[in-house]
């Protein structure tokens, strides 16, 4: 069955939740009025990088009134809509990715696994698979850092996952951005996880300056199985769309050439482990 997806290259204003709530909704809409059956929006689209009290006052309960408005929306558009937020639990904190089903309901958050620097300091990590079935495949979420994770990636395919849905905010500053830290280089590690997976994968990343020192690196993609782009947007706030069809002709006939998950040799894989640890 083919679908369309679509990822969503924002900017954020530090802080202000209503102005990134208000934007989020101009974007669903502008989406839904494309045909979108799933968007993608970046990580932690309503309020930034920022981390601790300021933070905390913040973060939205799961449900809550964020997420009530967000099931509004896709519902009034008629869309599958992955959103980045903090969450709080109690008096834990988790950076999460929520999807919304286009009747409006929660379908299932994922919390973070692999957190980044600071992050550690202030969020917890989670501990379980965010893997749903629709109906139009199998799909995973999954959040910024962990696609430098290709265990993470593997394993989500390994449990069946057609199509992995990335919401990040990959960034820099001049001395990471002079040592070749790009937008490039990120979108060009989204295509990696989907070649050597044999996957597609929507990474949504944000865009524009975060403060004096810091900048988002852009570069949302939709990557096909063979690594390649099906869209993408450089630089500046955007939607890039793509019609995947994940059962089609096409795949098959590349995944019976591209044999890279059934030429795996696991067990070779765990003698390198056991060498080590001796």
């Amino acid at each position: 069955m083919a679908f369309k997806v679509t990822v969503g290259q924002l900017k954020c204003d530090i802080g202000d939740k209503e102005a990134n709530l208000q934007r989020i909704e101009n974007f669903v809409a502008a989406a839904g009025n494309q045909g979108t059956d799933i968007l993608v929006l970046p990580e932690r689209i309503m309020m930034g990088s920022i981390f601790g009290d300021r933070a905390k006052r913040l973060a939205e309960s799961i449900p809550g009134e964020v997420t009530d408005r967000l099931g509004e929306v896709a519902s009034e558009h008629s869309l599958y809509l992955v959103t980045g937020m903090l969450e709080r639990d109690g008096d834990d904190f988790y950076n999460v990715s929520v999807m919304h089903s286009p009747d409006g309901e929660i379908v299932g958050v994922y919390r973070k696994w692999h957190l980044f620097d600071s992050e550690k300091k202030f969020v917890k990590s989670g501990d379980q698979p965010a893997i749903f079935d629709i109906e139009f495949g199998r799909i995973a979420l999954s959040i910024c850092y962990d696609l430098v994770f290709p265990e993470f990636i593997r394993g989500l395919v390994l449990n069946g996952v057609d199509l992995i849905l990335n919401s990040t905010n990959w960034i820099t500053d001049d001395r990471q951005f002079k040592a070749g830290w790009n937008g490039e280089v990120v979108s060009r590690l989204a295509a990696t996880r989907a070649l050597e997976n044999g996957v597609h994968i929507a990474m949504a990343n944000r865009t524009g300056v975060i403060d004096e020192d810091w900048w988002s690196l852009g570069h949302s993609s939709i990557c096909r199985p063979s690594g390649s782009f099906e869209a993408r947007i450089k630089d500046g706030e955007g939607l890039a769309s793509a019609v995947l069809d994940i059962e089609s002709d096409e795949w098959e006939q590349w995944r019976k050439v591209a044999t890279y998950l059934p030429d795996r040799r696991p067990e070779i894989y765990r003698q390198l482990n056991q060498e080590r640890q001796e």
